[in-house]
């Protein structure tokens, strides 16, 4: 479990907003502000309290439960905390705005910290009438889950980022490696590099999902992989870099995506010992780095560039928060605000959150982007590039598909 509390490390373990719109079925649905913001943000606790297991906000006829790890692991239960303060505050919203109309009543319950806990709060949600469910946080809880909603063919929308537990009906609600795999390549080929690259994983199922999208993504825009490696310790990863120095010092790979957080600064440095020029290479990161003063602070990795939620939302939403709840809400609070919103959506309710309706190719625009949903239940996000230039990162292209 990452110890920062990023954005995104819970969701890989195991397997003021504007009024509702339909645009088109080559438009998006919009429904709030951008949003997020990257790593080493933690959840504050709320002045209010944490919220109860059972509780409900919102007073319409549809009923929808909200799963979330509000007891046990102690850091997960402060993100479910956090998540569950947003959600309150989207229904809120919603019950406040004649405009938009209030259609769903959502029951929040709670995951605890296990798969097994999942599957029990989604069985409980089913026996309270739920016609559709949120969450949700792990990868293992969205996959206990979704088994039970399935077998009742009721459609779940999870909070985690691995793909592998997205399924018909079982959407993810979240940035997956494909869209930003599919973000930085593209940027890098648009600046005439992504000729001949490598990629450096971290081993694990994190860097599996990493390598895959990878190679996926570079063969659908035809960029050219020299080869892809991968590492499980420090001496794994000198091996990696002593086999590639010889071809990054002869110039035959224009560009290496690095994903893994935590270690790309060890990595950027074992690049910068073998004596590879920096200007000869382009340096490529994920939206984990988002933030990452470690990564920031490396001297060798100015320059690099990497994909990012873009923040407006999450900036929009901290006030209105802070005032509610009292302290900071956790990154993950864009996800849970902009389902409650996704789930009060009006043709959405109509049609009875049918599959056809989730996975209208317009998408929506929620807290954290323009996003929509495949018929195999992974999403694709509109990220923004970002590149570090002397300690700090700037957004040098806006989000995108």
């Amino acid at each position: 479990m990452s110890s920062s509390c990023d954005r995104r490390g819970f969701l890989r373990l195991g397997a003021g907003a504007s009024a509702l719109a339909l645009l088109s079925a080559c438009s998006t649905f919009d429904f709030g502000d951008s949003s997020a913001t990257g790593p080493g943000a933690t959840a504050a606790p709320a002045s209010g309290g944490a919220p109860t297991a059972g509780r409900s906000f919102g007073t319409g006829a549809t009923k929808v439960a909200l799963l979330l790890p509000l007891s046990g692991d102690a850091q997960l239960a402060a993100v479910g905390t956090s998540m569950a303060n947003a959600a309150q505050l989207a229904v809120e919203y919603v019950s406040g705005n004649a405009k938009i109309g209030d259609h769903i009543t959502m029951l929040l319950l709670d995951t605890g910290a296990t798969a097994g806990g999942a599957a029990a709060q989604a069985s409980a949600a089913l026996a309270a009438g739920a016609k559709l469910i949120l969450g949700p946080l792990r990868a293992d809880q969205v996959a206990a889950a979704g088994g039970v909603a399935s077998a009742a063919k009721v459609p779940l929308i999870g909070f985690s980022n691995n793909p592998a537990v997205a399924a018909p009906g079982v959407y993810l609600l979240n940035v997956l490696p494909d869209s930003e795999m599919s973000r930085s390549l593209a940027y890098a080929k648009s600046k005439g590099v992504a000729k001949a690259m490598a990629g450096i994983f971290a081993s694990g199922e994190s860097g599996d999902a990493q390598r895959a999208a990878f190679q996926q993504v570079a063969s659908r825009l035809g960029a050219g992989i020299h080869g892809t490696y991968t590492f499980g310790s420090d001496g794994e990863m000198k091996t990696v870099i002593d086999q590639l120095a010889p071809i990054l010092k002869a110039r035959n790979i224009d560009s290496i995506v690095m994903p893994d957080r935590a270690s790309a600064p060890a990595l950027a440095n074992a690049i910068q010992r073998v004596g590879v020029a920096r200007s000869s290479l382009t340096l490529i990161g994920s939206a984990d780095w988002d933030g990452d003063r470690a990564i920031l602070s490396t001297g060798y990795l100015n320059g690099a560039i990497y994909p990012a939620v873009d923040d407006t939302g999450y900036k929009a939403l901290a006030p209105e928060y802070s005032a509610r709840f009292g302290g900071t809400p956790h990154p993950f609070a864009t996800i849970a605000y902009t389902a409650a919103i996704l789930a009060n959506a009006t043709p959405l309710v109509s049609a009875h959150y049918s599959a056809a309706a989730l996975t209208t190719p317009g998408g929506f625009n929620g807290r954290d982007g323009v996003f929509r949903f495949l018929p195999d239940g992974r999403s694709q996000y509109a990220l923004i590039i970002k590149q570090i230039s002397g300690g700090t990162a700037v957004r040098v292209e806006g989000p995108k598909l």
